[in-house]
């Protein structure tokens, strides 16, 4: 029998390619950034480590690591890489060497087909002077600029 046929030796490192495979293609890690091993991993759960990692992981800060059957596979990660943090639901992206949490970046959010969020405008002056004063509504359409303004929809204006 050849090498190569050797059923343990092709399982091993077939099996340990498609966890490593597995691990980038399904886009999932378990938690955000750790700088130790868990104590008790399970083969195919994946990891992001923290930078200032400790022990095993001490100099991997930034890597990915998945836990195997033979130890802990290091890999990446590239630039625009993706997960999904399982215990978070919020997605980690590599950008730029660094690990964003949370991030989205769009041009636009269409709901139903709609778009609802786009482009920020300029910024809307709030209001101040004219021939009729109403402060109830004054005080209303203040409350809503500065809503918009605090959620990044659109750009503070010089009065505030």
């Amino acid at each position: 029998m050849r090498e190569w046929e050797k059923p343990c030796g092709f399982e091993t490192v077939h099996n340990e390619a498609l966890l490593a495979l597995d691990a980038l293609v399904g886009g999932v890690v378990e938690e955000p950034h750790r700088t130790s091993p868990p104590s008790n991993p399970q083969p195919g759960q994946t990891y992001i480590v923290a930078d200032g990692a400790v022990g095993e992981w001490a100099e991997l800060g930034g890597k990915i690591l998945t836990f195997t059957e033979a130890g802990w596979r290091q890999q990446g990660p590239a630039e625009g890489q993706s997960f999904l943090i399982r215990s978070t639901g919020v997605r980690a992206t590599f950008h730029e060497g660094v690990w964003e949490l949370g991030l989205v970046g769009a041009t636009s959010v269409m709901v139903g087909g709609v778009r609802v969020v786009g482009s920020r405008s300029g910024a809307i002056a709030s209001p101040v002077g004219g021939t009729v004063v109403d402060n109830e509504v004054r005080a209303c359409v203040t409350e809503m600029l500065n809503a918009l303004r605090s959620h990044g929809l659109m750009p503070r204006d010089d009065s505030g």
